[in-house]
């Protein structure tokens, strides 16, 4: 099968990584494999040995109309059995491009809950039709995206994220190591991790920390995540106007598995979510673990973590201090618990198998058409 996949951009963020992981495996498995890239290059990107094509889109019209007539002609010459977009403008850009070759069969992916207001919304509606299947990545996106009519509900179905199992092995030795480096010493360490956007909401994790330092002086949190926009130094300056010590600012980060290892729990503080790909990857080196009640968080913990209400910093804390106050022996079997949760549903290995049958069956539904 020729399969093109179709993203925003390649930069460091969960649905980039999934459509880098899932196109890999296509090609693995003997596709011809494709990735359009709609923005230009970022200073940080998933590392990639697949072929790509950069449309270095700007947002003037010209810029748009150029890029999209060059995204055509290159759809003629590559001949796509299936186009498989991520996010909004990626979706959309891939119904706008079956226009112009409408033998390729389009399926779209929500990635969030939340993918823009109103105005987004209608533009869904109206193109949903040029989209022979749309997956969301858990139950919470498809029930709002189908109730708020942008996706058909009968053209829409749930595939959930997914991690490279193989990946993400606890290795006890290197949890000293790691702490070592990090000058890490008896302190509890909460380690949260994703890109600084405003919809991680760091602002109610730091207010949530303040809390949670106050009660216990020894807790320590390390925040893996690349600076988007500025954010971080309103960030610092948030963490400065609340007094919190401890704050560990790392950016972005390729040794997760390393920092999980050395980490005595995980903390996610979304305001919104899909399927938090971080999240998953805690789970799987089994790390206790607090989040926020949001999107397909609670689909993905079931009983195996925490969950807290969104935009709360005193339920927050007082979950994150919960944990804390449980015995090692405690924290290890919720770990572990949560651990075993990973290999009956979201590794890579089995999802992308489930990814080719419904290539195959969005394909062979239009050949009969």
């Amino acid at each position: 099968m020729r399969i093109v996949y179709l993203l925003t951009s390649l930069g460091t963020g969960g649905a980039e990584r999934q459509a880098v992981l899932l196109a890999s495996r296509m090609q693995q498995r003997g596709h011809l494999v494709h990735l359009l890239v709609l923005r230009p290059r970022e200073s940080e990107e998933w590392a990639t040995t697949l072929p790509i094509l950069r449309l270095n889109l700007n947002k003037s019209p010209v810029g748009v109309l150029t890029g999209m007539l060059w995204a055509a002609q290159f759809f003629r010459r590559f001949r796509p059995e299936l186009v498989h977009s991520h996010g909004f403008h990626g979706n959309l850009a891939a119904r706008l491009l079956r226009l112009a070759y409408p033998q390729a069969a389009v399926v779209s992916t929500i990635h969030n809950i939340y993918e823009g207001g109103a105005a987004r919304m209608w533009a869904y509606r109206w193109t949903d039709g040029l989209s022979r299947r749309t997956v969301a990545v858990c139950e919470a996106a498809r029930e709002r995206f189908t109730a708020l009519g942008a996706v058909a509900a009968q053209r829409c179905c749930v595939l959930a994220n997914a991690v490279e199992e193989r990946e993400l092995m606890p290795e006890p030795g290197r949890r000293a190591a790691t702490r070592a480096s990090m000058e890490a010493a008896g302190e509890f360490v909460w380690l949260t991790a994703g890109r600084l956007t405003p919809g991680k909401d760091y602002p109610n994790l730091l207010r949530a920390f303040a809390r949670v330092c106050g009660a216990r002086p020894d807790a320590q949190l390390w925040i893996a995540g690349r600076d988007v926009a500025g954010a971080r130094a309103e960030l610092e300056g948030l963490a400065a106007e609340l007094g919190v010590a401890g704050v560990r600012w790392l950016g972005h980060r390729e040794d997760l598995s390393a920092l999980l290892d050395a980490v005595d729990g995980f903390v996610l503080a979304s305001a919104w979510e899909g399927m938090p790909v971080a999240l998953i990857e805690a789970m799987a080196m089994a790390k206790p673990t607090v989040a926020t009640d949001v999107g397909g968080v609670g689909e993905l913990l079931g009983d195996c973590g925490v969950l807290a209400p969104a935009r709360d910093p005193e339920a927050l804390a007082e979950a994150m201090l919960g944990v804390m106050a449980k015995s090692e022996e405690e924290r290890a079997r919720l770990g572990c618990a949560a651990r075993e949760r990973i290999p009956a549903g979201f590794t890579m290995g089995a999802r992308a198998l489930e990814w080719e049958r419904l290539y195959r069956e969005v394909v062979a539904s239009g050949s009969a058409a």
